[in-house]
Protein backbone atom coordinates (compact mmCIF):
# COMPACT_ATOMS: atom_id res chain seq x y z
CA UNK A 1 0.00 0.00 0.00
CA UNK A 2 1.47 3.15 -0.99
CA UNK A 3 1.68 5.59 1.80
CA UNK A 4 -0.25 9.37 1.32
CA UNK A 5 2.33 10.88 3.17
CA UNK A 6 6.30 11.67 2.54
CA UNK A 7 7.49 13.36 6.27
CA UNK A 8 4.66 13.32 9.21
CA UNK A 9 5.19 14.85 12.91
CA UNK A 10 3.87 12.09 15.31
CA UNK A 11 2.49 13.44 18.17
CA UNK A 12 2.25 10.99 20.94
CA UNK A 13 1.10 11.46 24.32
CA UNK A 14 3.18 9.93 27.44
CA UNK A 15 -0.03 8.57 29.06
CA UNK A 16 -0.16 6.39 25.53
CA UNK A 17 3.04 4.91 26.25
CA UNK A 18 1.92 4.37 30.19
CA UNK A 19 -0.95 1.70 28.99
CA UNK A 20 -3.24 0.00 31.64
CA UNK A 21 -0.70 1.03 34.47
CA UNK A 22 -1.64 4.35 33.84
CA UNK A 23 1.71 5.92 34.80
CA UNK A 24 5.42 5.39 33.73
CA UNK A 25 6.01 3.33 30.48
CA UNK A 26 4.75 -0.14 29.81
CA UNK A 27 6.95 -1.99 27.24
CA UNK A 28 4.39 -3.91 25.49
CA UNK A 29 2.73 -1.21 24.96
CA UNK A 30 5.81 0.77 23.90
CA UNK A 31 6.32 -2.07 21.44
CA UNK A 32 2.96 -2.43 19.56
CA UNK A 33 3.41 1.27 19.13
CA UNK A 34 6.83 0.98 17.97
CA UNK A 35 5.95 -2.26 15.73
CA UNK A 36 3.80 0.41 13.98
CA UNK A 37 6.11 2.81 13.39
CA UNK A 38 8.25 0.66 12.21
CA UNK A 39 5.75 -0.09 9.44
CA UNK A 40 5.46 3.28 8.53
CA UNK A 41 9.42 4.07 8.49
CA UNK A 42 9.61 0.70 6.66
CA UNK A 43 7.17 1.83 3.67
CA UNK A 44 9.50 5.26 3.20
CA UNK A 45 7.72 7.61 5.73
CA UNK A 46 10.13 10.18 6.82
CA UNK A 47 9.04 10.03 10.38
CA UNK A 48 9.71 13.40 13.76
CA UNK A 49 8.07 12.46 16.69
CA UNK A 50 7.18 14.20 19.71
CA UNK A 51 5.78 12.73 22.66
CA UNK A 52 4.68 14.16 25.97
CA UNK A 53 5.12 13.58 29.98
CA UNK A 54 2.21 13.39 31.31
CA UNK A 55 2.83 9.46 32.38
CA UNK A 56 5.43 11.00 34.62
CA UNK A 57 4.55 14.42 35.32
CA UNK A 58 1.73 16.99 35.05
CA UNK A 59 3.56 20.36 35.93
CA UNK A 60 0.13 21.92 35.45
CA UNK A 61 -1.67 20.08 37.44
CA UNK A 62 0.64 20.53 40.81
CA UNK A 63 -1.04 24.16 41.53
CA UNK A 64 1.71 24.38 44.41
CA UNK A 65 4.83 25.17 42.30
CA UNK A 66 6.37 28.33 40.71
CA UNK A 67 5.47 27.13 36.95
CA UNK A 68 8.86 27.73 35.58
CA UNK A 69 10.24 24.94 37.93
CA UNK A 70 7.01 22.25 37.23
CA UNK A 71 7.37 23.07 33.24
CA UNK A 72 11.10 22.21 33.67
CA UNK A 73 10.50 19.11 35.55
CA UNK A 74 7.36 18.02 32.85
CA UNK A 75 10.40 18.72 30.11
CA UNK A 76 12.35 16.28 31.77
CA UNK A 77 9.74 13.66 31.65
CA UNK A 78 9.47 13.99 27.80
CA UNK A 79 13.17 13.26 28.00
CA UNK A 80 12.67 10.02 29.85
CA UNK A 81 9.79 8.85 27.20
CA UNK A 82 11.97 10.03 24.07
CA UNK A 83 14.94 7.38 25.70
CA UNK A 84 12.41 4.69 26.42
CA UNK A 85 10.97 5.19 22.73
CA UNK A 86 14.30 5.28 20.71
CA UNK A 87 15.40 2.25 23.19
CA UNK A 88 12.33 0.27 21.35
CA UNK A 89 12.35 1.16 18.28
CA UNK A 90 16.39 0.86 17.83
CA UNK A 91 15.40 -3.01 19.24
CA UNK A 92 13.13 -2.88 15.96
CA UNK A 93 16.38 -2.41 14.23
CA UNK A 94 15.33 1.51 13.33
CA UNK A 95 18.21 4.35 13.54
CA UNK A 96 16.62 6.35 16.02
CA UNK A 97 18.25 10.20 16.82
CA UNK A 98 16.72 11.79 20.07
CA UNK A 99 17.36 15.72 19.76
CA UNK A 100 16.39 17.96 23.09
CA UNK A 101 15.56 21.64 23.11
CA UNK A 102 17.94 21.76 26.22
CA UNK A 103 21.30 20.58 25.86
CA UNK A 104 22.25 17.45 27.44
CA UNK A 105 25.09 15.88 25.61
CA UNK A 106 26.04 13.04 27.20
CA UNK A 107 22.24 10.98 26.27
CA UNK A 108 21.02 13.55 23.46
CA UNK A 109 21.80 15.89 20.64
CA UNK A 110 20.77 19.39 20.95
CA UNK A 111 18.31 20.29 18.39
CA UNK A 112 19.77 21.40 15.04
CA UNK A 113 16.64 21.92 12.72
CA UNK A 114 19.04 21.29 9.39
CA UNK A 115 20.66 17.88 11.29
CA UNK A 116 16.88 16.85 12.02
CA UNK A 117 16.21 17.08 8.53
CA UNK A 118 19.18 15.61 7.17
CA UNK A 119 18.72 12.72 9.65
CA UNK A 120 15.39 11.87 7.97
CA UNK A 121 16.24 12.47 4.76
CA UNK A 122 18.87 9.40 5.43
CA UNK A 123 15.64 7.57 6.94
CA UNK A 124 16.48 7.55 10.38
CA UNK A 125 13.41 8.44 12.89
CA UNK A 126 14.14 11.70 14.55
CA UNK A 127 12.55 11.98 18.74
CA UNK A 128 12.38 15.69 19.29
CA UNK A 129 12.53 15.91 23.57
CA UNK A 130 12.13 19.11 25.98
CA UNK A 131 9.35 20.36 24.34
CA UNK A 132 10.10 23.83 23.27
CA UNK A 133 12.66 24.30 25.66
CA UNK A 134 10.77 27.41 27.03
CA UNK A 135 8.04 27.02 29.89
CA UNK A 136 4.39 28.16 29.16
CA UNK A 137 4.46 26.25 25.95
CA UNK A 138 2.96 22.44 25.94
CA UNK A 139 4.10 19.68 23.99
CA UNK A 140 1.31 19.93 21.43
CA UNK A 141 3.04 23.33 20.97
CA UNK A 142 6.49 21.51 20.50
CA UNK A 143 4.78 19.45 17.90
CA UNK A 144 3.25 22.31 15.60
CA UNK A 145 6.78 24.48 16.29
CA UNK A 146 8.81 20.92 15.04
CA UNK A 147 6.49 20.32 12.40
CA UNK A 148 6.47 23.64 10.73
CA UNK A 149 10.58 23.65 11.08
CA UNK A 150 11.05 20.32 9.50
CA UNK A 151 8.55 20.51 6.23
CA UNK A 152 5.78 17.94 7.74
CA UNK A 153 3.00 17.66 5.69
CA UNK A 154 0.53 16.86 8.23
CA UNK A 155 0.88 16.51 12.47
CA UNK A 156 -0.59 12.59 13.67
CA UNK A 157 -2.03 13.40 17.00
CA UNK A 158 -2.48 10.18 18.77
CA UNK A 159 -4.55 10.37 21.76
CA UNK A 160 -6.81 7.86 23.66
CA UNK A 161 -9.75 8.80 21.60
CA UNK A 162 -10.94 7.73 18.72
CA UNK A 163 -10.96 11.49 17.02
CA UNK A 164 -12.67 14.98 18.20
CA UNK A 165 -15.98 15.46 19.80
CA UNK A 166 -18.28 18.42 20.27
CA UNK A 167 -18.09 17.64 23.89
CA UNK A 168 -16.42 15.32 26.29
CA UNK A 169 -17.63 11.91 25.98
CA UNK A 170 -16.36 10.28 28.74
CA UNK A 171 -18.81 12.40 30.72
CA UNK A 172 -21.30 13.10 27.65
CA UNK A 173 -22.92 9.78 25.77
CA UNK A 174 -24.19 11.93 23.19
CA UNK A 175 -20.93 13.26 22.21
CA UNK A 176 -20.85 13.88 18.55
CA UNK A 177 -17.39 12.77 16.86
CA UNK A 178 -15.95 15.14 13.94
CA UNK A 179 -15.18 13.78 10.70
CA UNK A 180 -13.55 16.70 10.10
CA UNK A 181 -13.43 20.17 11.61
CA UNK A 182 -11.55 23.36 10.96
CA UNK A 183 -9.17 25.19 12.65
CA UNK A 184 -11.46 28.53 13.18
CA UNK A 185 -14.47 25.90 14.73
CA UNK A 186 -11.85 24.39 17.31
CA UNK A 187 -10.55 27.55 18.53
CA UNK A 188 -14.11 29.23 18.68
CA UNK A 189 -15.34 26.19 20.34
CA UNK A 190 -12.75 25.18 22.48
CA UNK A 191 -12.52 21.83 21.38
CA UNK A 192 -9.53 20.18 23.48
CA UNK A 193 -7.42 19.39 20.00
CA UNK A 194 -4.63 21.00 20.75
CA UNK A 195 -4.35 24.11 23.33
CA UNK A 196 -4.89 27.07 21.40
CA UNK A 197 -1.26 28.15 20.76
CA UNK A 198 -0.71 25.13 18.57
CA UNK A 199 -3.66 24.73 16.86
CA UNK A 200 -3.19 28.47 15.89
CA UNK A 201 0.63 27.40 14.79
CA UNK A 202 -0.91 24.99 12.84
CA UNK A 203 -3.79 26.97 10.97
CA UNK A 204 -1.01 29.74 10.23
CA UNK A 205 1.73 27.42 8.31
CA UNK A 206 -1.35 25.35 7.17
CA UNK A 207 -0.18 22.01 8.61
CA UNK A 208 -3.39 19.64 8.93
CA UNK A 209 -3.50 17.92 12.22
CA UNK A 210 -5.26 14.11 12.11
CA UNK A 211 -6.20 12.80 15.04
CA UNK A 212 -7.06 9.19 16.08
CA UNK A 213 -6.56 6.46 18.87
CA UNK A 214 -3.58 5.10 19.20
CA UNK A 215 -5.01 2.60 21.57
CA UNK A 216 -5.06 0.59 17.99
CA UNK A 217 -1.58 1.15 17.07
CA UNK A 218 -1.88 -0.12 13.55
CA UNK A 219 -4.04 3.37 12.94
CA UNK A 220 -0.53 5.03 12.73
CA UNK A 221 0.08 2.96 9.20
CA UNK A 222 -3.38 3.38 8.15
CA UNK A 223 -3.54 6.94 9.10
CA UNK A 224 -0.45 7.50 6.61
CA UNK A 225 -1.80 5.59 4.25
CA UNK A 226 -4.51 8.48 3.82
CA UNK A 227 -7.38 6.07 5.29
CA UNK A 228 -10.25 8.06 7.15
CA UNK A 229 -9.71 7.31 10.54
CA UNK A 230 -10.16 9.66 13.54
CA UNK A 231 -11.03 13.77 13.34
CA UNK A 232 -8.93 15.51 10.34
CA UNK A 233 -8.12 19.55 11.59
CA UNK A 234 -7.59 21.76 8.79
Amino acid sequence: MNTKYKRVLLKISGEALAGKNKNGIDFDTALSIGRAIKKCSDAGVQIGIVIGGGNFWRGRSSGKMDRTRADHMGMMATVINSLGMCDVLEQLGIEVRVQTAIAMHQIAEPYICSRAVRHLEKGRIVIFGCGTGSPFFSTDTAAALRAAEIGAEVILKATNTDGVYDSDPKTNPSAKMYDEVSFEEVLSKDLKVMDSTAASMCRDNHIPILVFNINKPDNIYETMCGARIGTIVK
